[in-house]
């Protein structure tokens, strides 16, 4: 957990000191300059923190509220992980980060769109960074009456790529990594094909399901080839 509300707690037991939105804003924004009103307001609506509210409807945080809110920006930012498994992973009975990761692949699902006003919100970037990034490829809209609509998953993507730019990695480089994905995507899609073709109900829900399976396993195949030639790489340069 984090340290940031150590010093907060009343003497003797007493009601810890209630804090405003602003205030956590202000308090969060050295170790996660990324950090915004309109940023917590979002993760609220999203079921993450439930600050108390006063009469007037003014949000107040106290020290758990914002230990929690430290913890999901530090898994966003570290651990790359999407809002609804920090979710499953906070709230979850037990539940560890890797399984919450492997229920979080919910091919069958639909998303919702956002447009991109909200995308930037949500992934805290430029809307000049995310005109790059289209235009590339790296994400993908439609246009729906002159707007460009997203589904919810790109502001993830979108938000990762902004933790790569802080290292350098620009919108030409990260073609690396959608070539990569399309290829594995490609060849999975292969294999299921017919059944997702299918017009049967019964089939069409078990390629669904192989598809869930393969991607997890592929997934993990993925993160563990790509840690070896890392490690390979750290062990040349020692």
């Amino acid at each position: 957990m984090s340290t940031v509300a150590t010093t907060r707690r009343g003497k003797g037991g007493t009601e810890p000191r209630l804090r405003t939105i602003g205030s956590v804003c202000e308090e969060l924004r050295e170790a996660f300059p990324e950090i915004s009103v309109s940023k917590i307001r979002y993760l609220e609506d999203q079921g993450l923190i439930a600050p108390r509210r006063t009469r007037g409807g003014y949000r107040l945080f106290s020290p758990d509220d914002i230990d929690r809110l430290a913890t999901i920006l530090r898994l966003q930012r570290d651990e790359f992980l999407p809002l609804r498994v920090i979710r499953e992973e906070l709230d979850g009975p037990g539940a560890s980060a890797e399984r919450a990761i492997r229920r979080s692949v919910g091919l069958a699902g639909r998303e919702d769109e956002i447009d991109t006003a909200e995308l930037c919100d949500r992934a805290s970037v430029a809307p000049d960074f995310v005109g790059e990034l289209e235009a590339f490829g790296i994400i993908v809209s439609r246009v729906k009456s002159g707007e460009h609509l997203f589904r919810e998953s790109e502001a993830d993507v979108a938000a990762a790529c902004a933790r790569l730019a802080r290292f350098g990695i620009d919108a030409r480089h990260l073609r690396t990594f959608l070539t990569a994905a399309g290829r594995q995507a490609t060849l999975i899609e292969q294999l299921v094909a017919p059944g997702l073709r299918s017009r049967n109900p019964e089939r069409r829900k078990g390629a669904l399901e192989d598809l869930e399976a393969l991607a997890r396993v592929a997934q993990e195949l993925s993160h563990l080839l790509f840690l070896r030639d890392l490690r390979t790489a750290a062990e040349r340069s020692s």
